[in-house]
């Protein structure tokens, strides 16, 4: 019987074979894993301040995953990404006080101007590279939280209050348990969404630029709507984080938008592992909860959360779960035209563009 199978086209991967643990960290059951155990959480501490918490932490992760197909996927250093983040919040606050809507009713307004706001300042920087794009992102941040400062429709320096709760068919769902279960179903729809992007063409397009630019223009990848895309889907997922962090405090000022907070979540993504789904999520939990577990430390506890990440950089440097990709090994003999397997690279086809 195996005398009829071709072995010489089977995918095979180069390298080290994974061992048990390894096997296990990459089991697509992990993640359900991940889910029951944001759902259960409340069973065992349901407290006000745990409830915060953890409602804190789920935005969090969106956020980071947001950041992740910027600076994991297309290799974009975005240090203003926070700035996202803000305008979905200022505008999800400003539609819903002025026209009296549930905060839901908002979400076409917020994603309409996070694509703006992606296309303006995308737009004439994407051919910006390294340290000259980082510089731009870290000025846009600035000049957005400089703005809702200084405009009376933002509320200047207080910010917006009364911002209305999450309803959803009739239900309010205010009240820190249900909006948390609120909150762990939209964001893990939407982390498993970023997922789904980065093994998509459109993903596999990123990586190719994030790896090297110049060889993938030269293969017909268009680098710049590429980066725009990647850009673009980044400014959404921080907008839909911002409509929750409104919601979820019913206040915002610009203060709740400084530069620690692109910084943090940036922590969050190199940390975990630039590019892993997994590892971001892992990232923005330790992240977010680190500086709780440590606050009875007082002012020290920013010493020891500075040591723990300056360990962790130095012992992982790839992150807490860096991203495992592998190539396909190929014969000589095998044709070019070959159907890809599952996990395989895919390039676009001689001539034409992504």
């Amino acid at each position: 019987m195996s005398e009829n199978v071709d072995t010489s086209r089977a995918p095979r991967r180069i390298g080290k074979p994974a061992s048990r643990f390894s096997r296990l960290f990459e089991s697509k059951q992990l993640g359900w894993g991940a889910f029951v155990v944001a759902i259960v959480f409340p069973f065992i501490l349901a407290t006000p301040y745990a409830m915060n918490i953890g409602t804190t932490a789920v935005i969090f992760i969106l956020l980071a995953s947001g950041l992740n197909i910027v600076v994991g996927y297309c290799g974009l250093l975005d240090l203003g990404y926070i700035a996202f983040m803000a305008v979905g919040a200022y505008t999800s606050g400003i539609v819903s006080k002025a026209w009296d809507l549930p905060i839901l009713f908002t979400i076409p307004a917020v994603l309409v101007m996070c694509i703006l706001a992606g296309l303006i300042i995308g737009g004439p920087t994407l051919r910006l590279r390294s340290d000259y794009l980082a510089i731009v992102t870290l000025g846009f941040g600035e000049i957005i939280r400089l703005t809702a400062n200084n405009l009376s429709i933002t509320g200047g320096p207080s910010g917006i209050y009364g911002i209305p709760g999450i309803e959803l068919f009739g239900l309010k769902l205010s009240d820190s348990v249900p909006f948390y279960y609120f909150c762990v179903v939209v964001v893990s729809l939407l982390v498993l969404g970023s997922a789904r992007l980065g093994k998509s063409r459109l993903g596999r397009a990123w990586r190719f630029v994030r790896e090297d630019e110049d060889a993938a223009e030269a293969m017909g990848i268009h680098t710049y709507k590429v980066k725009l895309a990647a850009y673009i889907f980044g400014a959404m997922w921080g907008g839909l984080g911002g409509m929750l962090f409104a919601a979820h405090l019913s206040a915002i000022s610009p203060q709740s938008f400084v530069f620690l907070q692109s910084a943090l979540v940036l922590m969050a993504v190199v940390l975990g592992g630039m590019g892993n789904t997994r590892g971001v999520v892992v990232g923005a939990v330790a992240i977010s909860l680190l500086p709780e577990f440590l606050r009875d430390m007082g002012n020290l506890r920013y010493v020891i959360f500075g040591v723990v990440l300056v360990a962790v950089m130095v012992l992982r440097p790839q992150g807490f779960w860096p991203s495992r990709a592998f190539e396909v090994e190929r014969t000589d003999g095998e044709s070019e035209n070959a159907d890809p397997g599952p996990g395989d690279s895919v390039s676009p086809a001689k001539g034409g563009t992504l």
